[in-house]
């Protein structure tokens, strides 16, 4: 169980900071990218799971954890523009 939740935050930490790079710019720093990939993580497999994918293995649980921080970050941007 602990392995897993160390192995959730490492993916969320990763993905929020190649969202960072991807979103150069656009991001909110380092710290709270990786926060919000952390967040992200879980917005990732969420969305995954309504269009009917799934996420196995480290590189597909990377990707979906990325979108998941790239559409958090552009809705914080959304939100933080109004």
């Amino acid at each position: 169980m602990v392995f897993k939740f160390i192995y959730f935050l490492l993916i969320g930490l990763a993905a929020g900071w190649l969202t960072g790079r991807i979103l150069r710019g656009r991001g909110f720093g380092l710290v709270a990218n990786l926060v919000i990939g952390v967040v992200g993580s879980f917005l990732g497999a969420i969305l995954f799971s309504v269009l009917g994918f799934s996420a196995h293995g480290f590189i597909a649980t990377l990707i979906s954890a990325v979108v998941g921080s790239i559409v958090l970050i552009l809705i914080a941007g959304m939100i933080k523009k109004s």
